[in-house]
Formats: structure tokens, sequence, C-alpha cells
């Protein structure tokens, strides 16, 4: 298993996580399945960016994103040169420190802020 350390988010992870994860598995499918719930609006398939993170430890140790991911990315709220979608990133045995930015750009949950 693979350490993954989410930094604290106001609504998603108000205290911060350290949480196990498995090698093969994408960042947003960790998340998900430790309870984190990550913004996915198209199910995982590198349709939107609504599960974007940026990852502060551990970036270089990922797969580069392809080409898809790299145009959506240039969409997505908060981008830094270490964004990445959640959900093609894909967790090896190099620990991570992950930041889920404060917004996403998600049309569905717009409405629902305050």
């Amino acid at each position: 298993m693979t350490r993954i350390v989410v930094l604290p988010h106001v609504e998603l992870c108000p205290e911060g996580a350290v949480i196990e994860a498995e090698p093969g598995k994408s960042i947003c499918t960790s998340l998900l399945e430790n309870d984190i719930p990550i913004e996915h609006a198209c199910e995982l398939s590198c349709a939107c960016t609504t599960c974007h993170v940026i990852v502060r430890e551990g970036f270089d140790a990922l797969e580069p994103a392809e080409d898809d991911e790299e145009d959506l990315l240039d969409k997505a709220w908060g981008l830094e040169p270490n964004s990445r979608l959640s959900c093609q990133a894909i967790v090896n045995e190099m620990p991570l420190v992950v930041e889920i930015p404060r917004y996403t750009i998600n049309m569905v949950s717009e409405g629902k802020k305050k």
C-alpha cells in the first residue's frame, strides 16, 4: 500500500487525512474508497476537471499526463504546474501529498454553493 497525505480542505476533509492506497488505482478512486468525497462529475472518464488535485509531493514519480488530460487541465480552476486530474493519476509505490483545490468548475455544484 502507498501512503497519500491529503491536505485539509474546508468542506471535503477539514482535518486532512492520511490514507493507504493500492498501487495501480487512481488517486481519485483511492480518495473515494477512503471516504473523501472528491467531485468526479464525469465518473472518472477524463471528460471534466472536477477531480483536479495539486500534487505537492511525489509529482515526478507519477506517469506523465496524456494529451487529453493536459488539454482538460488547461480549463481547471487554480491550475498549477503540478496539477493533475486525480482520475488519471495512477498511484504507484511513491508516497504522495495532495491538495484538493477549494473550488472546481462544475455547473451542477455551482448552484449549490453559498
